[in-house]
């Protein structure tokens, strides 16, 4: 086996890894929901930010937080173009959103979340292609805080509640970065199937 440092992380590369409490741990191929759902908010930043300072990235962009945790978020917006560099993300980004699936749930509630966290990460999104749920945490010190679970209901439970609960249920929510950046659930999970 090589034991050259810059051999090993070109072969992680090749291999689509993430390197998670210093561990090489393999990324699973997506879903078609999971690529619609990231590429759709992909779109929903990289049209509102067009032409500021923040910068969105999408899947492939490595994020380097410590030297054991080199992550591969679905989506983040990073708005010090100082941490941005050739090879991907040299410190926090603003906002990650990791879509989930079976195989990488238990990693982005726990140990992914944990490290964003105690970085700098102000926004953190988990967000489930196939129940159709946005859970959105806020920056709290050195921990990221549940904040909301923004969800799109089918039909059958929307029958079920009363009329003043069916009102309540949120549509559209507010990334905390931006204030003026409406995003519409609809828009988040266009296309699944």
């Amino acid at each position: 086996m090589d034991t050259n440092l810059a051999y090993r992380e070109e072969r992680r590369e090749e291999r689509r890894e993430e390197l998670i409490g210093g561990k090489a741990v393999m990324m699973s191929p997506a879903s078609i929901n999971h690529v619609f759902v990231a590429g759709n908010i992909y779109g929903i930043f990289r049209d509102y930010l067009r032409g500021k300072s923040c910068v969105p990235l999408m899947d492939g962009a490595k994020v380097y937080l410590t030297e054991e945790d080199h992550l591969v978020p679905d989506v983040m917006v990073v708005c010090d173009p100082d941490k941005i560099r050739h090879d991907g993300v040299h410190g926090a980004p603003d906002l990650v959103v990791e879509v989930l699936s079976l195989s990488t749930a238990r990693n982005d509630r726990s140990h992914k979340k944990d490290v964003y966290a105690r970085c700098g990460v102000k926004e953190y999104w988990l967000v489930s292609p196939n129940e159709k749920f946005v859970e959105v945490y806020r920056s709290a010190g050195t921990e990221l805080k549940l904040h909301e679970i923004y969800a799109i209901y089918p039909d059958w439970e929307l029958a079920g509640m009363r009329e003043e609960e069916r009102s309540a249920v949120a549509t559209h929510f507010r990334c905390s970065l931006f204030d003026d950046l409406d995003i519409a659930l609809e828009d988040v999970f266009y296309r699944t199937i």
